[in-house]
């Protein structure tokens, strides 16, 4: 088995805690694992996994790494970096390219969106060896989540009346059908025909290629051009292929629902009821919380009187509500969200109208991940501007020039190295020094432990676009 997770989002459904920079794959669960963790997880525990591909944006790609590092996997890594989002269908596609060219047309691709969540991991497993042996056999394998409740945010796959949706059998797709109004939605529930469509596949890297070439011709020779101009590097246990964005910018932007699954005449559906949930909003997020007796959820840190089916999700600051029932609250560092739940899924809007608005909130936090660390923004006001740096072992930062700004650096945990003009010194605890506009300079943590410091940045201009890259071992022009 192969494994292809698609790991990307604009980071909307799931705003406040989700963004740009920290979609909901990155979202960490209660138990401390990111979905993308628990979705690797579930995967290699399928058996007999002989690979894992990312497909994800260019800009997510230490992150990535940063996640898998966490789990200690011992299979090969590869990662397919796009600079843009193009849909699953470019995605997928991609990953049959690739795999074939490595493993040969019998390469059985089990591909999982990164932002799902399964409970059942024994009943998710056993779904895959059914698909598989299905893919095995020829087939495009989908999987299927017998209803229950008539949801209008799913599509649904219909099959032969009479079929048994208990999971003992793989089943024959007649359609795809779109998201269905309430009405659709009852009726599919009531007839024993509709599955949800859980967006997981199973099939050969082979059969996958054939029936895109039958069906999207144009998309295989696009996604199949943009690889040809894709640069790569190899490393010791992994590879990296990064998508030019001026091929993969002609590749058209499609599902693989649309551009293949509903087109073709192979494919077979595995009903399975794993515990699957897509985690569509924060109504959906707030389903997996156990319920206090007035039916509140709460995640964190609060305080509720005479409240009612009220969900707050406060890890770092106490919220009280008083007298409110049916609502989402959702604090962070830099925004609150409060919405009726009916409605939480309209939480989209508000970020659209940010990123219209040409605002950041919508696309990163006050702390902001980078390959080699993170830093938070602990203040800013008239020409000024406060960060914690942390830095991890081993990692640094580029040489680089600021034209409109000065710094100044006071390590409050480790030991840095830094170069500054002409000059290199090391800085420990409780040292500092001053980085005068237009100089060159560059900070690195040489030790086993991360590098903690603050940075006060004083200038006319402070923007993060202020920064002139002289060196970088990151590959960031």
């Amino acid at each position: 088995m192969h494994i292809v997770i698609i790991a990307g989002g604009v980071g909307s459904r799931l705003w406040p805690v989700s963004r740009e920079t920290n979609p909901k794959p990155f979202i960490r669960m209660e138990d401390g694992r990111s979905l993308l963790q628990k979705t690797c997880l579930r995967a290699v525990a399928t058996g007999s996994v002989e690979s894992l591909t990312t497909v994800t944006n260019r800009d997510l790609f230490f992150r990535t790494e940063d996640e898998y590092r966490e789990l200690a996997l011992s299979v090969p890594l590869h990662y397919l970096l796009e600079p843009f989002g193009r849909n699953t269908a470019p995605a997928v596609c991609a990953a049959g390219l690739e795999l074939q060219a490595r493993y040969g047309d019998d390469a059985l691709m089990l591909v999982l969106p990164a932002d799902h969540l399964v409970t059942d991991e024994d009943a998710f497993v056993r779904a895959v060896a059914r698909a598989s042996a299905a893919a095995a056999n020829g087939r495009l394998v989908t999987f299927g989540i017998p209803p229950s409740r008539a949801e209008t945010a799913f599509g649904y796959i219909q099959v032969p009346e009479g079929s048994d949706l208990s999971g003992s059998h793989v089943l024959e797709v007649e359609r795809f059908v779109e998201k269905p109004d309430r009405e659709q939605a009852e009726q599919y529930l009531a007839g024993g025909r509709h599955l949800w469509n859980a967006g997981m596949f199973c099939f050969r890297a082979g059969t996958l290629l054939e029936e895109l070439n039958r069906h999207a011709p144009a998309l295989l020779q696009a996604v199949t051009a943009a690889l040809e101009a894709a640069g790569r590097s190899e490393g010791e246990g992994h590879s990296v292929t990064r998508l030019a964005p001026e091929s993969f910018g002609a590749v058209e932007d499609d599902s693989i629902d649309y551009a293949l699954m509903e087109k073709s005449s192979r494919v077979s559906v595995v009903p399975c009821d794993p515990g699957w949930s897509d985690i569509g909003s924060w109504q959906a997020m707030a389903g997996l919380v156990e319920p206090d007796a007035a039916g509140n959820r709460v995640v964190g840190q609060a305080e509720l009187e005479d409240c009612r089916d009220t969900y707050v999700r406060s890890p770092h600051r106490l919220v009280a509500a008083v007298g409110v029932e049916d609502l989402v609250i959702v604090d962070t560092a830099d925004a609150l969200l409060v919405a009726r739940k009916e409605h939480s899924e309209d939480v989209k809007k508000i970020v659209q109208r940010l990123k219209a608005n040409g605002g950041e909130l919508h696309h990163h936090h006050v702390t902001v991940h980078r390959p080699w660390g993170t830093y938070t923004v602990l203040e800013e006001g008239e020409r000024f501007k406060m960060k914690r740096i942390e830095v991890k072992p081993g990692a640094s930062l580029s040489l680089q020039m600021h034209h409109h700004r000065s710094e100044h650096w006071v390590v409050v945990r480790g030991t840095a190295r830094v170069v500054n003009g002409e000059s290199e010194h090391l800085l420990r605890t409780d040292e500092s020094t001053y980085i005068a506009a237009g100089h060159q300079h560059r900070l690195e943590n040489p030790g086993i432990l991360p590098l903690v410091m603050v940075e006060v940045q004083s200038g006319e201009y402070l923007g993060e676009d202020d920064i002139v890259r002289l060196d970088d071992s990151y590959g960031r022009s």
